[in-house]
This record gives structure tokens, sequence and C-alpha cells, in this order.
């Protein structure tokens, strides 16, 4: 599993941008992943599930909750975006969160994050917000957007 934190932490590094703050550190990748309702998956470059031998292009992590799952954290290496690889990843979570017995999917944003018009487009819609939630590494103040997806 080293090996694939080290993916993950290598895909968030090229894909968050430091102005916001989002990407985890990879204590806080390697302690959720410890628990046993947290999930994860990689996929290469042509969006299929990734395996051993080449680059990671994407990923996210995911907590089982009851009847749900929220998504912790999706993102794609800039260099591979514009090619399906967020609708696999949202493909293979929907697959993976039904199979655990979830009946919806959860995931939270600071607003105005361009990843919406692809949350949206898979069905997810806003359930809610948090006024000033998000703090950037420069002190601005953000709003998060709660979204929701059923999948049953």
């Amino acid at each position: 599993m080293n090996d694939d934190v080290d993916r993950i932490m290598a895909v968030m590094s090229a894909a968050f941008d430091p102005v916001f703050g989002e990407a985890w550190n990879r204590r806080q990748v390697e302690d959720a992943l410890a628990f046993g309702t947290c999930h994860y998956a990689l996929v290469d470059p042509a969006g299929v599930p990734f395996v051993d031998g080449g680059n990671a292009a994407g990923f996210f992590m995911s907590r089982t909750g009851y009847e749900e799952e929220e998504l912790l954290l999706l993102a794609v290496d800039p260099q591979y975006r514009r090619r399906g690889l967020g609708r696999s990843l949202l493909d293979t979570l929907r697959t993976g969160a039904s199979g655990r017995g979830a009946r919806r999917l959860l995931l939270e944003m600071r607003r105005g994050n361009p990843a919406e018009s692809l949350y949206r487009g898979f069905g997810f819609y806003s359930i809610g917000e948090r006024r000033e939630y998000y703090r950037t590494p420069g002190g601005e103040r953000l709003d998060a957007v709660t979204f929701a997806c059923d999948i049953s």
C-alpha cells in the first residue's frame, strides 16, 4: 500500500492548487486509509484501474458510513484532464459504494471549485452550504457546498 500512497501523493501534488490548501499531507492519507471504512482507487492515463508498472493519473478516496459514502478526495493529474478520468473514478466509486450498501454519495467542496461541473454532470445536487468554512493558507475564508448523489 505504501506505493499506492506515493502515487496518491504524486497526483494530489500535481492536481491541487496550493492557493486553496486543499491537498492532504501524507500522514492524513495514511491515517484515513488505516481505517476499514476508507477506500480508494487509482486509474492510469487511459482511465482504467491502475496496475503496477505505469503512471497513476488519478485517484479517489472515500469513507463509508451507514447507507452513505462520502467522497473525501478526487484528483486527476492536470496533464490527463478532459479525458473522462474523473467520470471513470466516479463510476468506480458508485459501483463500490453500492456494493458496500450505500444508497447515496456525499461530497463537500469549496464554492467555485471547477470540478463542480463534473459532479453535477454525474448527478450530484446541492443539499447545503457552510459559510466561510474553509480557510486558505493566506487566511481567506471560503464557503463550502455539500452535494449528494442518489445511487439506489
